[in-house]
């Protein structure tokens, strides 16, 4: 599933906004950090470790990756794991896309499910996940896990009539359904300061955002961006840096928004689908892009929200 040569892989950012060099710059430097990489998703910067933390789906496998040392094993089989994140203590906790739960993966290697069902019904297939500062844990559970053939296992079923966005409270004893008006929810992420939360829809191919009040409830939500073009590619993975832009995978490559919506820049790596992406780094302006194919990473110049 690799498309063209790595080794001639540049990449491109057009559809630049005035003043969007400031954030973008106009020819990032990329270096290739895993070839070879089926699927690609679920990237995680882990400032402590100093180290990437990245999935490949198809391929099963959970990987970690470090500068001068290459690449690691974390978990395989990985019931075919798709988003990742970090908890506040720096555990990964993991969107297990075909093992139909959340699990969290403990200092010793052993893992604990944090969800698997939903009011005594199996979830659909969790998809991506993200940790507030509170420990409050929030994952996407689309159907598409159900769609693929051999992703979810013997049980294809589904069980939930809805495709939600569900919430995990800080001390792992409470699940609530905070989101169901999307068709297939996949991506989310939150604002800087936390008081947005946005949600991406992979069918209809847009962004919507909602207000988070202060006991972890929702607002009403409102289209963000709606995306058109004949290119390949859908929202996917999607970040925040510091200053409140919106980084999204789209068509044609990922997407910069500034707050209010509008598209500042859009960064193409040619050949390659980005499905997903991280902020990393010390200084957290690398973008580390998980692809169908391969694992990049390109230097910027603003920084994201620290993953932990």
């Amino acid at each position: 599933m690799m498309h063209g040569s790595l080794d001639n892989l540049k990449v491109e950012v057009d559809m630049l906004a005035p003043g969007a060099e400031r954030i973008v710059g106009k020819n990032p430097p990329l270096d290739i950090i895993a070839r070879d990489i089926v699927f690609g998703e679920g990237p995680v910067w882990d400032t402590h470790g100093k180290q990437l933390f990245f999935v490949d789906i198809i391929g099963d496998t959970i990987w970690k990756w470090k500068p001068g040392s290459g690449l690691e094993v974390v978990l395989k089989p990985s019931v075919k794991a798709d988003g990742m994140a970090l908890d506040l203590e720096r555990r990964l906790v993991v969107a297990g896309w075909g093992g139909r739960t959340v699990f969290r993966i403990e200092r010793d290697g052993s893992r604990t499910a944090l969800a698997d069902r939903w009011q005594g019904k199996k979830l659909n297939s969790p998809n991506d996940i993200v940790v507030k500062l509170d420990g409050s844990i929030w994952f996407t559970d689309p159907v598409g896990g159900l769609y693929n053939v051999g992703m979810v296992g013997n049980d294809m079923q589904r069980y939930l009539d809805k495709q939600p966005v569900f919430r995990i409270s800080p001390d792992g004893k409470e699940m609530t359904l905070v989101i169901d008006d999307i068709v297939y929810p996949n991506g989310l992420c939150f604002s800087p300061d936390e008081k947005l939360l946005y949600v991406n829809c992979s069918r209809e191919r847009l962004i919507r955002v909602y207000d988070v009040k202060s006991d972890g409830s929702l607002g009403t939500g409102r289209l963000f961006y709606q995306y058109t073009g004949p290119e390949r590619g859908v929202p996917d993975g999607m970040k925040c840096d510091v200053e409140g832009n919106v980084w999204c995978t789209g068509p044609g490559g990922i997407f910069v928004h500034d707050p209010a919506g509008k598209v500042l820049a859009r960064i193409k790596t040619p050949g390659h689908h980005p499905t997903n992406f991280a902020w990393g780094d010390d200084d957290w302006r690398s973008l580390y892009i998980t692809n169908i194919g391969s694992v990049v990473r390109i230097r910027l110049n603003i920084a994201g929200v620290p993953s932990r």
